[in-house]
């Protein structure tokens, strides 16, 4: 049986940290680093492209300590406590976009990378913990509903903030940059207010084995080289993480580049702001009737059809000229957006033996992360060559078409069957306790 709080305080966690997603990824950082940038002098396609390199290098960071994390919060226990560090360095940099100056592009983007690092981090172990509080039978459930209350939530803040941005004097704010840089000091605030049920109720699953301090790094280190090794004979979860890899990278770039495309075009932040609220809005009850979908009709054809309107958006973003346009395509993210993100978490989180979650998380990040860097950086490369961002928004299509066909070849049940031979296999190997691991053992035994 679910431990019912333990699900809801999960789920809260989306809650809180999809403010930061909302208001500082998708809504507010973009145009105002695009204002430092152009203080600095910079033309407004070099702006797009050195964003696209900001968030790109962010998610190489993140990327790159996600796997060996991973093993380590698996070997040690402490999920949680990862989790907690990462959150602290996001909500602190968050915070501290209100002290930036108006000029200085790259510390505009070295406090964005940090915190970005943070947000992206702590989700690793967050997300890794999905089949700890939610049975088998759950996941997609329990999955799309905390999707859908990061929309509430984080929508909910960027109301707030819109109206702050928009309408200043009547908050007795003095200028809109001030309503803008408060913003930021309220994702921060939200972020770790909301975040207090989780570090309550969520337990901390055991960890994989008693290792001493000394020998921590080096066997977590061992144990991400022999999973990295053993990814080839879990070929259902290894296609999985190539087709994430694929359409996740449009996703994540028309998630991190739709605003900054948007004041390309000359469309207005207040407007922007405006068509996210739209998208948080519709993407509530869109999330919540995709799981229900799933439970009926299977997650992988919910999934495929969400990649479709998305291959649809990339077609329309072309030709968008007009503020309505953008609505339009925004209104259409809200419909797709989470339904396909939390059926993609809880579809790997299905194939994952338990006791290796983070670990197997942090791959699944990996494979996201590096998706997210090489659509940004694609972006901004076609930008530059182009001397404008629109014929970057028809190559994401690439992606999404790649990416839907080799999820086709997911063999699903064989991907779960799988997971639960390793399950038996390690529970017989390793009885509770688990075994202390030596200097002279720094693998994990077969």
């Amino acid at each position: 049986m679910d431990d019912r709080r333990a699900i809801r305080a999960w789920c809260l966690y989306d809650w809180a940290n999809s403010a930061f997603a909302c208001t500082v990824m998708a809504a507010l950082y973009p145009p105002f680093f695009r204002a430092i940038a152009e203080a600095d002098g910079l033309a407004a396609a070099a702006v797009t492209a050195r964003w696209g390199l900001v968030t790109g290098l962010a998610l190489l960071a993140s990327a790159l300590l996600s796997p060996v994390l991973g093993a380590v919060a698996d070997v040690t226990g402490a999920k949680k406590k990862l989790m907690a560090l990462f959150m602290a360095l996001g909500t602190v940099a968050t915070a501290a976009f209100a002290a930036l100056p108006d000029r200085g592009w790259p510390l505009a983007g070295f406090v964005f990378a940090v915190a970005s690092l943070g947000f992206t981090g702590s989700i690793v172990f967050y997300e890794s913990l999905l089949p700890h509080v939610a049975s088998a039978g759950n996941l997609h459930a329990v999955s799309t509903r905390a999707y859908a209350w990061g929309y509430l939530g984080g929508g909910l803040l960027l109301i707030v903030n819109m109206l702050w941005v928009t309408m200043p004097g009547a908050f007795g704010l003095p200028s809109v940059a001030t309503a803008v840089r408060l913003s930021f000091v309220s994702v921060a605030v939200w972020w770790s207010a909301f975040s207090l049920p989780f570090w309550r109720r969520v337990p901390e699953p055991a960890a994989a084995a008693r290792v001493a301090g000394g020998l921590i790094w080096r066997y977590s280190f061992a144990q991400m080289r022999d999973t990295w090794r053993d990814l080839r004979g879990y070929r259902p979860l290894l296609i999985m993480l190539a087709a994430y890899w694929l359409y996740n990278d449009g996703i994540g770039t028309i998630i991190k580049m739709a605003t900054s495309y948007g004041g390309e075009l000359g469309i207005g932040t207040p407007q922007m702001i405006q068509a996210l609220v739209l998208t948080q809005l519709i993407g509530v009850p869109c999330t919540l009737l995709c799981g229900r979908l799933a439970e009926r009709a299977g997650a992988r054809p919910v999934l495929m059809g969400g990649l479709s309107v998305y291959a649809a958006i990339c077609v329309l973003g072309y030709f968008m000229t007009v503020a309505w346009q953008f609505f339009l395509l925004a209104a259409l993210v809200g419909t797709v957006q989470g339904g396909t993100q939390a059926l993609s978490r809880s579809l790997f989180s299905s194939m994952v033996p338990r006791h290796k979650s983070a670990e197997f998380f942090g791959f699944y990040a990996m494979s996201g992360k590096f998706a997210g860097i090489a659509g940004p950086l694609l972006f901004a490369l076609v930008s530059q060559l182009a001397g404008a961002s629109r014929l970057s928004v028809l190559f994401l299509l690439v992606f999404f078409v790649s990416g839907a066909w080799l999820l086709s070849r997911v063999d699903l049940a064989a991907g779960r069957a799988q997971a639960l031979a390793v399950e038996a296999r390690d529970r017989r190997a390793h009885p509770e306790p688990a075994p202390d691991v030596t200097a002279n053992q720094p693998r994990r035994p077969r």
